[in-house]
Formats: structure tokens, C-alpha cells, sequence
């Protein structure tokens, strides 16, 4: 741990309350009161908002894979200061400092740098399970937050994140970054602005779930605390084939592409859809997995979602369709939508997002319906740090959209069909799916 005698100074997050390790095990539950979501002027430390001068000290937690990539914008922003690094790797930690100036603070244990009163916000780009513990732990320190997708692994925390960003006023960003592009944008527009008609069917796709790794209990490697990478989540004996990237294919960690991937474009569907503030009434899931291997969750997977007023289907296929259109770019995943006057493809993935012609030429009426307009998704961040509005994709949407994914699996897990109630957000008259809304923490983590 380098630079442990660094003076503390009071900017963003000093009104915080200083909650010990011990503190955040045992106090970290969220009380239900909903506060206001913007922070009256004065609350911030140094007598309101940071000024447009001001740059933000950034802590970054989980800096191995794609937190790699959130360090590269936080480092490279003349917006804001990286001044605290977190990783439970010892290796990724290491090379994370080499790429900082200055003499950052460095622990493998996130409750170290929300302590801190230098660190104004963090950037969480730990693995999926941890999202929802460490932004509600945030919250509660005063920290303003950018997690990667996908928001949470279970309704309770996306419900719990949802309580700590509007109790204690933080600015709650989730890592989508499709609602960012200008096309995701643009189909929003030309959909919600009646081109196609009435929406009837949304048709997703999207590659398969990997396959592969080994049964096998080893010892963990000495740069890895395998107790803290874990978490709250079930214990394991270490597994190489399920740590940092491939935590992705196991069921309670990652989910499956549709909780981790899927949420890139089931956001851009949410949006075009105007389905943000809603939900389905049901969910039917299935799906092949290859058993005996450590990676659990289902191969290939087939999904249907019901919405109502308006009447509406939503489906996810793995591999399915793959539709593409003249000129366009070489992306696996997708929507169609299918309308009463006309339909639509449009692409998402890794390599960016891509539309038909129809859409690029669309100009939005000026009385027309017109959404949020962001073009860079840390920008967005960061300049609602200093306003103290809401961003692009704030953790309510995220926690809707992720929804979805996570009452598919539930869905396949059990091998029916279910009925939601969107409003409650609990399965209909089924107690068995709905104690999967809630699963336990492991020991004495709470959220």
C-alpha cells in the first residue's frame, strides 16, 4: 500500500458519513425513505458545486479487463484526478499505479478508498457481483458513482442501489454506453416519432454463451485474495476457469450475456420503446447448457417477454437471426423492430452501433419527441457531477433494463413461464421465483 500518510482533504464527498470496515458490514442495509435526488447548493463540501475549473478526484475500483478501460478515461480526463486505486490482484494493482501520475493511494479492499475524504467519486469496474454492494456502499460514503454494466445480479440491489442514490443524493451513472451514440439516439427519435408505426415485436439477438472450462479446486495464486473477490457471493474453492473474465458464464456471478452484454441492447430497445419507467407482465425462458463444466449458465437461449398497454412482444435469441441490412457494418448483435407501417435493424456490439439509412436521415421535428442528448457517456458523468442532474443512464433505468435479464434467468432456472408484476416487482402468486429476487449474501455482507 503506497502513500497511506496522505492528507485527507475535504472536496465532493466530505459530507459523508465515515463508516469504519466494520461499519459498512454491519450498517450498509439502505433505509427505504427516498430523499430528493438533486443536492440543494451547500450540502457539497468547499460551499456547493465544484467549480468548471475544479477537477475530480476519482477512485477507481476494479482495474483489471474493462476497468482497465474506466481508468484510461478517468486518467486521460482534464476533468478529473485519479488519486485512489482497488484491486483484489496484487498484479492488476501494480500496473494500474504505473499508469498514473503521481503517488496514488492503493488497497485491494474498496472500503479503504471510501473512506477516503480525498476520493470526490469512484468507478467501479469490479465483476458483476460485486456492482450493487460497492455502489450502495459509495452512496452511503458521499461518493458519486460510474458502475459498469450490468447494474446489479438481483432485484434487491438494483432496489437497494435505487434507495442509496436518492437518500444520500449521488450521482448514479451505469456503463450502457449505447444511449452515448449518436445512433442508439437517433432510432430512439425516429421510433418513439411514430416511422414505424405501432411497435407490435422486438426481435434481439445476440451471439452465444461461451463453453468450456474445467472442474478443478486449486490453490489461489498469492497476488489474489480469493475470500475478497468473492464477496457476498457464494463460496468456491478457486477455480482459474472462473475468475476475472469468465466469471461471466457462471450463473450467480455473471449471468450470461443477456445480464452482461444483453444490456447494451436491450437499453436501446427500453428506450426506443419508451419502456423505461414499465415492465413486462411475464417472461418465458429457455435454453441448452453444457453440463459438468464450471460455467453453468445456458448456451443457447430463447426469451419472451410480455408487455401491455401497449400490447407489445419482446424476444432474445441466442444466436438467433442475425439480420443485416445493405452497407452495414460487420456486428453481431441486434434489434428488429417490426411495425404496422414499417420495420427496422439496428446493430450493436463491441464494435459500435450501426442503422438503416432511414434512421441517419431522420431530423427530428422540432415539436417532436426529443430524449436525452449525451455524446460522450464519461462526460456525461462527470458533467452531472458538477450540475447535479441526472445522467443518460441513471441507476433506475439501468436497474429496469437489467430487470429483463434477470427474471429470464429465473425463468430458465425454474423451466416456466412467470407472471410479473412490474410495479412491485415481484413474481404472481409464485413464492418459489420470487426467493430468487432476493438470494442471500454470503457471511457478513450485507446490502
Amino acid at each position: 500500500m503506497t502513500d497511506a500518510k496522505k492528507p485527507k482533504s475535504q472536496k465532493l464527498g466530505s459530507n459523508a458519513t465515515k463508516f469504519s470496515r466494520r461499519g459498512f458490514l454491519k450498517a450498509s442495509a439502505v433505509a427505504s425513505i427516498a430523499m430528493p435526488y438533486i443536492i440543494p447548493e451547500g450540502v457539497l463540501a468547499q460551499g456547493g458545486r465544484p467549480g468548471a475549473n475544479d477537477r475530480i478526484s476519482i477512485g477507481n475500483i476494479g482495474i483489471g479487463g474493462r476497468g482497465t478501460d474506466l481508468l484510461n478515461a478517468a486518467n486521460g480526463s482534464r476533468d478529473t484526478q485519479v488519486v485512489a486505486l482497488c484491486d483484489v490482484d496484487a498484479n492488476h494493482l501494480a500496473d494500474a499505479a504505473k499508469k498514473v501520475k503521481g503517488n496514488p493511494f492503493t488497497s485491494k479492499d474498496y472500503r479503504d478508498i471510501l473512506e477516503r475524504n480525498d476520493v470526490d467519486a469512484v468507478m467501479i469496474g469490479a465483476p458483476d457481483h460485486w456492482h450493487g454492494l460497492m455502489t450502495v456502499n459509495a452512496c452511503q460514503a458521499g461518493k458519486d458513482v460510474y458502475s459498469e454494466k450490468p447494474t446489479c445480479r438481483t432485484i434487491h440491489e438494483g432496489q437497494q442501489m435505487i434507495k442509496a442514490s436518492q437518500r444520500y443524493g449521488r450521482v448514479v451513472q451505469i456503463g450502457a454506453q449505447g444511449r452515448s451514440h449518436p445512433f442508439g439516439r437517433a432510432t430512439a427519435e425516429f421510433i418513439r416519432n411514430g416511422q414505424l408505426g405501432r411497435v407490435n415485436q422486438v426481435e434481439v439477438w445476440h451471439a452465444v454463451n461461451y463453453t468450456g472450462g474445467t472442474l478443478q479446486q486449486k490453490t489461489p495464486p498469492p497476488e489474489l485474495d480469493w475470500d475478497l473477490w468473492l464477496g457476498p457471493a457464494a463460496w468456491r474453492p478457486y477455480n482459474p476457469d472462473i475468475v476475472h473474465f469468465n466469471f461471466r458464464w457462471v450463473m450467480d456471478l455473471g449471468g450470461g450475456f443477456i445480464r452482461d452484454r444483453g444490456n447494451h441492447i436491450l437499453s436501446i430497445v427500453s428506450w426506443c420503446m419508451n419502456a423505461d419507467n414499465i415492465g413486462p407482465v411475464s417472461v418465458e425462458a429457455t435454453g441448452q447448457r453444457t453440463f459438468g463444466i464450471p460455467w453453468d449458465v445456458p448456451t443457447t437461449m430463447d426469451v419472451k417477454w410480455e408487455f401491455k398497454n401497449p400490447d407489445w412482444t419482446l424476444t432474445w435469441s441466442q444466436p438467433g437471426a442475425r439480420y443485416k441490412f445493405p452497407g452495414s457494418a460487420d456486428i453481431d448483435w441486434g434489434a428488429k423492430f417490426y411495425g404496422d407501417r414499417d420495420n427496422l435493424i439496428f446493430l450493436g456490439g463491441d464494435s459500435g452501433q450501426d442503422v438503416e439509412m432511414k434512421v441517419k436521415q431522420y431530423q427530428t421535428p422540432a415539436d417532436g419527441i426529443h430524449v436525452y442528448r449525451s455524446t460522450d457517456h464519461f462526460q456525461n458523468w462527470v458533467d452531472c457531477i458538477r450540475s447535479r442532474q441526472k445522467p443518460v443512464m441513471n441507476v433506475e433505468i439501468g436497474h429496469r433494463v437489467v430487470s429483463l435479464a434477470i427474471i429470464a434467468n429465473i425463468s430458465y432456472i425454474l423451466g416456466r413461464k412467470l407472471q410479473w408484476d412490474a410495479t412491485k416487482q415481484e413474481f404472481i402468486g409464485d413464492a418459489e421465483a420470487n426467493r430468487w429476487l432476493n438470494p442471500p449474501y454470503r457471511g457478513s455482507w450485507r446490502i
